[in-house]
C-alpha cells in the first residue's frame, strides 16, 4: 500500500516523532494507522527506558492552584537541559501533572511507596470482607494480592490514571513527553496543600 504525505503529516503530529520513524512505521504497517501508531508508542517507550538512566538535574516548580483557592499543588518536574526546561510543552506538562494532583490527591510517587501500614490494615479489613462472604483461603490469597496492587496505584502519582486521559496513567504520559521532547523527563517531588 502507497503511504502518502497526509497519513505522514497526520501521524507525526499526533506522535511528535520523525519523518523518517513515522514512514518506517507506516511501512512496517502496511499503511495501517493504528498499528503504526502502536509501533511508534512501543519505540517510544523503549527510547524511554534507554534515557531512564540519564541525569536529570535540571526542570521547573510547575503550579497549580484551583479556582476556589483552597487546593494548591508544587510539583518538581526534571529534565536534562535548560533548553527543555523553558520548553512551552515541558511547562505545560508540569502544570498539568500540578492540576492532576489536586484533583486526584496521591499520597506519593510510586506504588511501592505506599505505607505498608496502611496495606496491612486494608488486607485485614479485605481479608474479614472475603472471609464473610465464605471465599476459600487460596482464592482469598489471589484476591488480595489484587487488591493490594489496586490499592497501590489509585495511591500513587505515576500509576494514576491520568485526569486529561484517562485510558493513560501519569507515567506513560511522562513516557510519551520523553520519546517527544528526547530527553529523559522525571517528577522529583510535590506537594499538595489544602485548607
Amino acid at each position: 500500500m502507497a503511504i502518502t504525505m497526509e497519513q505522514i503529516k497526520s501521524l507525526r503530529g499526533r506522535t511528535g516523532a520523525g519523518v523518517v520513524d513515522v514512514k518506517k512505521a507506516l511501512d512496517e504497517a502496511n499503511g495501517d494507522d493504528a498499528k503504526a501508531l502502536e509501533i511508534l508508542k512501543k519505540r517510544g517507550h523503549d527510547k524511554a527506558i534507554k534515557k531512564a538512566d540519564r541525569d536529570a538535574s535540571e526542570g521547573i516548580i510547575g503550579q497549580y492552584v484551583h479556582s476556589n483557592g483552597k487546593i494548591g499543588v508544587l510539583v518538581k518536574l526534571l529534565c536534562e537541559t535548560d533548553f527543555v526546561a523553558r520548553n512551552e510543552e515541558f511547562v505545560s506538562l508540569s502544570r498539568d501533572i500540578a492540576m492532576h494532583i489536586a484533583a486526584m490527591d496521591p499520597e506519593c510517587l510510586r506504588s511501592e511507596d505506599v505505607s505498608n501500614e496502611k496495606v496491612l490494615k486494608e488486607r485485614e479489613i479485605w481479608t474479614e470482607q472475603l472471609k464473610n462472604e465464605g471465599k476459600k483461603e487460596e482464592i482469598i490469597q489471589n484476591i488480595l494480592l489484587g487488591k493490594e496492587k489496586k490499592f497501590r496505584n489509585e495511591r500513587a502519582l505515576l500509576s494514576q490514571f491520568f485526569i486529561k486521559n484517562p485510558e493513560m496513567t501519569v507515567e506513560q504520559i511522562i513516557t510519551e513527553k520523553i520519546s517527544r521532547m528526547g530527553e529523559n523527563i522525571q517528577v522529583g517531588d510535590f506537594i499538595r496543600y489544602e485548607l
